[in-house]
């Protein structure tokens, strides 16, 4: 990666462990994110590390000028820190572990972040659908995981003021959606950065805020934390369309009548099926998409939405793309298998020995009966195995059979409930 501070110091010390930089995972304007790894402790889950990376020296500003980048470092720094260890402790949000300062940059000490780690982004699961939109199941994981970290941080009188499907993870440990990146968060009523959002999940107060603010002018309505509820309202229906709306949702058309365009999505044939209740959801996202941002829907009246009580079921492409601690491998055993005990206990020893070679096995489970026939479930410590497992196994040959892996919900898993049909 181009700038990598690291380069020349792989190894970093923070709350008091020794950390290996292994890869970049993302940069911005003012920060960089990289995957570490603890040293001596193979066990212990891999962290992320955002650091505020420091400009090179500048000759001195003239009286008046704009304050230099490094300024701007620390600010974002100690803004996203007050935001993450006020809102500690909440699942649907990214884990602060520790912050500390990074003495190796090229430019001078550098301020950093050790989060937790998370897995794919729902950018990324969009990225996936090939323009086919997500399952049912899959949005409303996500618009409920989400809905209840809003709930909380607008509690707390916290506005995100970024949210989008690049900005929401999954963690794979804890089975939910979380969100990350508060660098341009603010408290309600004390807007302190003028630029708020992203283009494309813009609310139109901020829309216009952002245009005086342009023009040096100042907007008499304040940004309110129902701007993270425009931003939700996009991201999906991006998912439900599997369609970018940028280009849509800046359109004259949108403007003048937005709840047409919404019908119409929720009308094609080529993203709706009939069988499904979709109207929920579609009322819901209209409910998040009012230009009045006054009538748009909260956080918590969002959570009683009708949508989020119908029993869902996911894909199997959600379970392969979602890792859990739990695998589930299809295509091993035969019916004649299941009959025979002493086949199936020569096959269930076969299998622990071969899954035990990516890590330590909690439970493993081959029903002989439905649900779950001649599925075999297999637990490990964390997620970390799983996913080592499912790369490895996907597409291996098993008693000449080609192995499908997928992940499976840990919840559903230790509650018994197999799903029978591939969905």
């Amino acid at each position: 990666m181009s700038g990598c501070v690291w380069s020349t110091a792989p190894l970093l010390e923070a709350l008091g462990r020794l950390w290996e930089v292994q890869a970049p995972l993302g940069s911005g304007s003012s920060a960089s994110v990289y995957r570490v790894r603890c040293c001596g402790d193979p066990r212990a889950p891999p962290g992320a590390v955002k650091e505020f990376v420091p400009p090179p020296p500048r000759p001195a500003r003239r009286p008046g000028a704009r304050p230099p980048a490094a300024d701007c470092a620390e600010y974002g720094f100690r803004k996203e820190r007050a935001a993450l260890e006020h809102l500690r402790g909440h699942r649907n949000i990214v884990t602060l572990y520790g912050v500390f300062t990074n003495h190796y940059s090229a430019n001078g000490p550098s301020r950093c972040l050790l989060l937790e780690l998370l897995d794919i982004s729902v950018s990324e699961l969009l990225l996936h659908s090939s323009n086919q939109g997500c399952s049912m199941w899959m949005i409303q994981h996500c618009a409920r995981d989400v809905l209840e970290a809003l709930a909380f941080l607008h509690h707390k009188g916290y506005v995100h003021a970024d949210l989008k499907p690049r900005n929401i993870l999954w963690s794979a440990e804890e089975e939910c959606f979380k969100l990350i990146d508060f660098g341009l968060s603010f408290k309600e009523g004390n807007q302190d950065v003028k630029y708020i959002q992203t283009d494309g999940y813009r609310a139109p107060e901020a829309e216009l805020q952002n245009c005086l603010a342009q023009a040096g002018l100042q907007s008499e309505t304040e940004c309110t934390s129902a701007v993270d509820l425009w931003s939700l309202g996009i991201v999906l229906l991006e998912m439900f369309s599997g369609m970018k709306l940028k280009h849509t949702v800046q359109s004259q058309e949108w403007k003048t009548n937005s709840s047409a365009i919404i019908d119409r999505i929720f009308a094609s044939e080529g993203v709706v099926n009939s069988a499904i209740p979709a109207y929920h959801l579609r009322d819901l996202i209209k409910s998040m998409l009012h230009c009045d941002q006054g009538k748009r829907a909260s956080a918590e009246k969002a959570l009683c939405s009708p949508f989020f009580s119908i029993p869902f079921a996911p894909h199997i492409e959600d379970l392969v793309m979602l890792p859990t601690p739990v695998l589930r491998l299809l295509n091993v055993l035969s019916d004649a298998s299941l009959q025979c005990e002493e086949e199936y206990e020569d096959i269930l020893e076969d299998i622990r020995e071969e899954c035990q070679k990516y890590g330590p096995v909690v439970s493993l489970l081959i029903p002989k009966e439905n649900p779950g026939k001649g599925q075999v479930f297999v637990e490990y410590a964390n997620a970390g195995d799983s996913k080592a497992a499912q790369k490895m196994l996907t597409g291996k040959i098993f008693d000449g059979k080609f192995v499908v892996a997928t992940f499976y919900p840990l919840s559903a898993y230790k509650r018994g409930y197999l799903y029978q049909n591939l969905l």
